[in-house]
């Protein structure tokens, strides 16, 4: 049977939820004929990724799609790249506080996410839910997930694809933050839905204009 294995984070940073784990429990068990299997991952740097990979290794999965938070930005956000490098603003949920540290000291500098990122943003866009490329899955416990799901890809799953998506604040959690952004939950899981169909239905990526001069 094939399978989708996606994963949210737990909340962290003095947040009660994650948008991203809230999202990946109402998916449905079954999209189009993929078995979606769900997994909670701790905001905490190499424990992140010792549960994705423990996980891997128990589901075999054809597709890993891994969800975090960006509070603050507007849209959806499929992740290009990730680079080999923990700085962390705050302390993840272990009072872990990396700074300028490696992730795998062996590791290339960055590693490209191999979903079909343009799909996606057109599956997307087409459907009415707000989306962009990120060029950029910051420094902290979502880009050292990501990465380590690259670098597992690179040397030893190359039969995967894999990448990482940012999604924004719950309506509930911007209360009281003046303009800050939100999203709400049914059009997140939406987007979820939708970024699964396109991973599945693209095997290669379509030809898009998404750059930027800045």
């Amino acid at each position: 049977m094939k399978k989708v294995l996606i994963t949210g984070f737990d909340p962290f940073g003095g947040e009660s939820v994650n948008p991203a784990l809230e999202a990946v429990k109402k998916l449905p068990d079954m999209i189009m004929d993929y078995n979606i299997v769900k997994l909670e991952v701790p905001t905490v740097f190499k424990k992140s990724i010792d549960t994705l990979k423990k996980a891997i290794i128990k589901e075999s999965p054809d597709i890993v799609l891994c969800i975090g938070q960006a509070g603050g930005r507007f849209t959806i956000s499929i992740e290009r790249i990730a680079i080999n490098l923990d700085n962390a603003r705050i302390p993840d949920n272990e009072e872990n506080q990396p700074v300028d540290t490696p992730i795998y000291k062996e590791g290339k500098n960055a590693y490209f996410s191999n979903l079909p990122i343009n799909a996606i943003l057109k599956k997307l866009s087409d459907n009415n839910i707000p989306a962009n490329i990120s060029n950029t899955a910051g420094t902290f416990v979502c880009n050292h997930l990501m990465y380590g799901l690259l670098h597992m890809i690179e040397n030893t799953f190359d039969n995967i694809k894999g990448g990482f998506i940012h999604v924004p604040y719950l309506p509930d959690q911007v209360i009281g933050r003046n303009n800050v952004a939100s999203m709400s939950l049914e059009n997140i899981v939406t987007a979820l839905r939708l970024i699964i169909e396109a991973s599945i239905e693209n095997n290669k990526d379509i030809a898009l204009v998404t750059g930027k001069t800045h």
